[in-house]
Order: structure tokens, then C-alpha cells, then sequence
């Protein structure tokens, strides 16, 4: 379809709560392929959601809604994606509230009989919403439908005069269907809780008015203030802050952003002010993107689902001729408790209701899924969620992952006679405090436990080298700081021979000013709680483990007797 196109078209979203299982899927596709408009169409069972792609001009959403209603399927239209309303049904409504005051009344038939009648008036204050749903169902000629045969179970029970049997199954089934409305509910509110990360409104730096962000166009300068999330995909202009990433990335510490950097819509500014630059409407950003795909994860049928939808046809057919045999069969032979039969006959053909097989599989699909997008964690779909059973080997990254990322500094030492620990503190604390690593936190609140007081200001020409180090320029001196690789980049080819397995496990750092190595000193980063045992239960299944780090080897030693894992060092 063209981008034209595309634009024409509106993607809706609403709710049906009459939607069962998956077995009911074909209802709703036949009344939508039947209406002009309708361009593409998903149905999510669990969260008892339809997404449809239509033209507005031709069908708006409420001719969606009554149609759908028509089958008794109790659709309602949502604002938006992200909106999931009050839930209307925080209570049973009138006919099961009236149908369950009149049911516990009957109970007491069994000390006054006459009011086993009353139970009859509760069957009769109940069964309505069931009797419409299995008239629509047998309209359309879907006779496996659970209303339909709860509808014969109370009809055969009323029958035979079991009036608190026919009102018990009325009253269950009621409160049943509003259980499952309200679960439904609740987990459509936490996947669109994060799908909905994004802020709805930005603010224009020149002119400080606040619009829609679906009102924003491409390279439009956006303001982003502290505590702001940012509203669009952009690159920053102006400014620096410190963004928590960790909804998109799932990267623990915040990332130091400046002129140039790129920021995603949704993240959140933890200090400073800058200014953004769009590069992105609002439908193409990466949470629009990241947001569809959990609408696919949604909507892709494991090959499980696959299997139990094909056994279905064959199921429910079977479970009827069962349910017949069982009535017709002893009635046939003439057998002196027929009752005892026909009871039976109707139990199976209640419980052994397709709905429950086929709702169980994508109810546990969907819930894996959202509970993994809860913890930041997007998985494609059923079929790759089944996939993580054959796993045999995960990796981990060490710091900040395996490890707190909470670094504690030990055995800082001076290498040359004429600078003095306090004046190299003071150097690494200035230069370190320019830094976002979870290390220059450690050394700057070192300095200070020493008095030695940072002076960013006095630092400059600060440059970062990721995976290496950093450098800056203090008194006159261009100090590197960093592992064992800053040292080429000093232009020193040999740094002290002091690292090996007596540092007892810790991640060693050198100083060298200009070439010459001045000090030396380490750092230790303990391993997070909870580590060992989420390694162990992994291993209980059967799947290996490796951690990665760039560290030195003693580090990832030290780490690794901690938790028994497999090293990759690079």
C-alpha cells in the first residue's frame, strides 16, 4: 500500500468483551469481511482486543461497534492504543446480582420447600444474557459455542425440575464471564501501560507552546526539560543531561547525552536542559515501532495455538457425540437410573467446553509476553517464546548486569616520587567528574573521602574512549586513565607489572601522564543479589551459562568463582 494511502486510512482499537476464545475469531471475521471500509483487521483473544484498519470515511468506528453488537459481542471503541478506560464492570451486572441474591434464598429450600420455586426466578433473572449470546451464536450457525450449551444444560435441568442446579450453573457461568472480563482487563492495562511510554504533548523550544506530537513535523526543535520524557526520536542541539534509557535499552545507568547525541521518545531526562532536533514523526519513532511489534507478538499463533485450533474442529464435534451417547445409549437399554445418565451427559457437555483448551495456550502466550515487556524484555511472538525452550547456552554481560555496577576503589598508588597521592587524586577525581561511567562516581566520591576536591572546570580538551578510558588536561598535564589499552594510547607500550591473580580479583586502572605511568590503582565491583541463584536455577535446566566483559582476566575470575559461569573476555 502506498504512503498515501496509509495516510487515509485509520487504525482503531476496540474492546469485546463477548469474545470468548479463539473458537469465536471466525464470527468476528465474518462480520468484519462483510463490511466496505475495512482494510486489515487482528484479533488479540486474551486481552479480548480488535485492531482494525479502516477508512473513515467510508466506516466510521461506531458502525464497527453496532455491527459487532448485533452478535451480542459487547464492543465498545477506545480512544486510543494506550487508552484502556475504567473498567466497566467492577461489579457483576443487574441479572447476575439479582440472579445470585435470589439463588442464596433457595438454598434454604431444604428448610422450607416451597422455595425451590425461587430458584426457578433466579434461573429466569439470569439467563437472558446467555439466551441472546446462544441466539446470535445459532443465527450464525455456530452451534459449538459454551453458550449454547450451557443454555441446554439449564433447559434439561429445568426439565427435570432441578431448579438450584440449573439456577447454580446460570449464577457460576455469569460470574465467570464477569471474572474473566475483569482479569482481561487487568492485563490489557499493564501491556498498554507500556506501551504508552511516550508523552502525548511537547513543547516547542522557540516558542514555548505545547502541541500534540502527531501535530510534529521532521527536524522541528523540541524543548526537553528535567523530569520531561522526551516526545520524539531526535538528536540533541543544545544542552546535556543524563537520560534513563532503560524502557528501550534496558541499560541500568543513566547515558550522559550532548550536542549530537541521539535520544528515543520515551526516555526520561534525569537532569539538565536540552534541546532536540526531530528526526522521526510520531507513528515512525522506535516506541511506534517497538509497539507494533508487541501488537504482532500478540496476534502470531505458536505452532502449538496452530495444533489445538486444528484439534478443536475435530474436539468439540466429539465432545457432542460423547455428551448424545451418554443420554441416548442407557436410555436405549432401558437402564433403572436414567437420571444418574442424563446428569452425567450434561456434565460432560459443560465442562468439556473447548473454550477452556483453546484459551489456555495463548492466555499463557500472552501473559509470558506481557510479563517480559513489563521487565523491558520484547519477545516477537508465541512461536519465538516456545523457542526459548530450546536454549542451551546463555550469555551475560559482567558489569552492571552479573555485577552491581557500584564500584568501591582500593590500592590507589602513586608511581612517581614527585607527584604526590593528593595532587593525583585531585587530577583523576577533576577529570573523572566529567565522566557518566559508573567507575568516575567510585573516584570521585574516593577524592572527596580524602579531601581531594574535583575542579571540572580546570579539565580540558576531555575526550572519552569507550572501552579504554579517558583523558583529560589538568595543570599543564594531559593525563590518560583507563585499563591495560589506554596505555598504546598514551604511547607507552608497556604499563606496571603489578596486575595478575595477587590483585585478588579486581579490575586494575592505570594513570599515565603524557607517557609515563604515574599511579595505578583498583577498583572491585561485587556481584548483584541474586545472581547465584538465577545462574543455578539455569543450570537446574539445563542451560550453560557465559559472561562476557572487557575486564581484565583476575576480574572476571574473581566474578566467575562467585557465580560458576563460562568467561569471554575480549
Amino acid at each position: 500500500m502506498s504512503t498515501e494511502g496509509k495516510k487515509k486510512l485509520q487504525k482503531s482499537y476496540f474492546d469485546v468483551l463477548g469474545l470468548c476464545c479463539s473458537s469465536e475469531v471466525p464470527l468476528v471475521e465474518n462480520i468484519l469481511k462483510s463490511i466496505d471500509g475495512i482494510k486489515d483487521f487482528s484479533v488479540i483473544v486474551p486481552t479480548r482486543t480488535l485492531i482494525v484498519l479502516h477508512d473513515n470515511l467510508v466506516i466510521s468506528q461506531l458502525q464497527i461497534v453496532e455491527a459487532l453488537n448485533k452478535y451480542r459481542l459487547e464492543a465498545n471503541a477506545r480512544a486510543s492504543a494506550g487508552d484502556v478506560g475504567g473498567f466497566k464492570k467492577k461489579w457483576p451486572n443487574a441479572y447476575t446480582n439479582v440472579c445470585g441474591f435470589l439463588l442464596a434464598i433457595s438454598i434454604f429450600k431444604y428448610l422450607y420447600h416451597p422455595l425451590h420455586w425461587v430458584a426457578l426466578a433466579a434461573v429466569a433473572a439470569g439467563i437472558l444474557p446467555i439466551f441472546l449470546r446462544a441466539f446470535a451464536s445459532i443465527a450464525n450457525f455456530r452451534f459449538a459455542d459454551i453458550t449454547i450449551l450451557i443454555l441446554i444444560s439449564v433447559i434439561a435441568t429445568t426439565v427435570m425440575h432441578d431448579f438450584l442446579e440449573a439456577a447454580t450453573i446460570v449464577f457460576f457461568f455469569n460470574i465467570g464471564e464477569w471474572l474473566e472480563s475483569m482479569a482481561s482487563h487487568k492485563t490489557k492495562a499493564v501491556m498498554q501501560a507500556w506501551m504508552s511510554i511516550t508523552p502525548q504533548k511537547a513543547v516547542i523550544a522557540e516558542t514555548g507552546e505545547e502541541v500534540n506530537v502527531d501535530e510534529i513535523k521532521v527536524n522541528t526543535i523540541l524543548a526537553v526539560k528535567a523530569g520531561a520524557a522526551v516526545p520524539i526520536d531526535g538528536v540533541v542541539v543544545e544542552g546535556e543531561a543524563e537520560m534513563d534509557e532503560r524502557t528501550l535499552t534496558g541499560e541500568s545507568f543513566p547515558v550522559s547525552k550532548r550536542r549530537d547525541s541521539i535520544v528515543w521518545a520515551g526516555t526520561m531526562n534525569l537532569n539538565g536542559y536540552i534541546s532536540v532536533k526531530t528526526t522521526a514523526l510520531a507513528e515512525d519513532c522506535l516506541v511506534s515501532k517497538m509497539t507494533k511489534l508487541v501488537e504482532e507478538a500478540q496476534t502470531n499463533k505458536s505452532k502449538t495455538e496452530r495444533l489445538i485450533n486444528k484439534c478443536v474442529k475435530y474436539y468439540t464435534p466429539a465432545v457432542i457425540v460423547i455428551s448424545i451417547c451418554l443420554a441416548v445409549i442407557p436410555a436405549a437399554l432401558r437402564v433403572h437410573n436414567l437420571k444418574h445418565w442424563l446428569y452425567l451427559a450434561l456434565v460432560v457437555l459443560v465442562s468439556a467446553c473447548p473454550c477452556a483448551l483453546v484459551l489456555s495456550t495463548p492466555v499463557a502466550t500472552f501473559c509470558a509476553i506481557t510479563k517480559a515487556a513489563h521487565y523491558g524484555l520484547l519477545i516477537k511472538g508465541g512461536e519465538y517464546l516456545e523457542t526459548l525452550s530450546k536454549i542451551k547456552v546463555m550469555a551475560f554481560d559482567k558489569t552492571g548486569t552479573i555485577t552491581r555496577g557500584e564500584f568501591v576503589v582500593t590500592d590507589f598508588q602513586s608511581l612517581c616520587d614527585d607527584i604526590s597521592i593528593d595532587k593525583l587524586l585531585y587530577w583523576v577525581s577533576s577529570i573523572e567528574s566529567k565522566s557518566s561511567h559508573p567507575m568516575a562516581a567510585a573516584l570521585v566520591d574516593y577524592g572527596r573521602s580524602l579531601s581531594a576536591e574535583p575542579k571540572p572546570e580546570a579539565v580540558e580538551e576531555f575526550q572519552n574512549f569507550p572501552g579504554e578510558g579517558i583523558y583529560g588536561k589538568i595543570e599543564g598535564n594531559g593525563v590518560y586513565i583507563g585499563n591495560r589499552k589506554i596505555a598504546l594510547r598514551a604511547g607507552c607500550d608497556t604499563v606496571p607489572a603489578t596486575e595478575g591473580d595477587s590483585d585478588g580479583g579486581k579490575g586494575v586502572r592505570y594513570i599515565f601522564s603524557g607517557t609515563t605511568p604515574v599511579g595505578i590503582f583498583s577498583l572491585s565491583d561485587d556481584c548483584r543479589t541474586g545472581v547465584h541463584e538465577a545462574i543455578k536455577k539455569l543450570k537446574l535446566l539445563g542451560i550453560k551459562t557465559a559472561m562476557l566483559t572487557g575486564d581484565s582476566h583476575a576480574a572476571a575470575t574473581h566474578v566467575q568463582k562467585q557465580v560458576h559461569s563460562h568467561i569471554i573476555c575480549s
